[in-house]
């Protein structure tokens, strides 16, 4: 498996940091929104999630709450699943190709803080996620800032990845490594 790509850096009260922050709030307004609408109702949850994203949303589109995102910056693919407790924090971008399926608990956390302790409450990182077509993430499995996730993978559940996953691989552990091509 490959090193992420390497992420955005910005400071606290930062025009980067002043938008993330603006966008964080229109979410928190949105989770509780999308969280109340009735189990099943996914035609009201494409519509909330294309207003929140701002991006159509196929009709194909299965997200079961609670859903919790952290950002806007979303896109999803056709035929897409994601189980219930899914978190996305989608500072740096999240995008979730066609015929995904998302275990439960599954956490995409595309921000993070600075390292050295001097900066790490003043300073934010952020990477883009990109979750390939065909792809299974397993149960309680997160996937880190800027790591991709190859075509027809399988991430396993509980499984921590740092780095990319290949396509056509099973990936499992933690931190997570390549276990085998499928």
């Amino acid at each position: 498996m490959s090193p992420p790509a390497i992420g955005t850096v910005f400071a606290s009260g930062s025009e980067e940091s002043r938008a993330m922050v603006a966008d964080v709030s229109r979410a928190w307004e949105f989770v509780p929104r999308f969280n109340a609408v009735r189990p099943g109702d996914f035609e009201a949850m494409r519509a909330l999630l294309a207003e929140f994203t701002g991006l159509e949303v196929d009709a194909s589109v299965r997200v079961l709450p609670p859903f919790q995102p952290d950002g806007s910056d979303l896109r999803f693919g056709r035929n897409v699943f994601v189980n219930h407790g899914c978190t996305a924090v989608a500072v740096g971008g999240i995008e979730i190709g066609d015929d995904v399926m998302l275990g439960p608990n599954v956490q995409l956390i595309s921000g993070g803080h600075a390292l050295e302790p001097e900066t790490r409450r003043s300073v934010c990182t952020s990477a883009p996620i990109s979750i390939g077509r065909g792809v299974w993430i397993g149960a309680g499995a997160t996937i880190l800032q800027g790591v991709t996730v190859g075509e027809d993978a399988v991430v396993a559940a509980g499984a921590v990845v740092t780095r990319n996953v290949p396509p056509r691989a099973l990936a499992g552990g933690v931190p997570a490594r390549l276990l085998r091509q499928l």
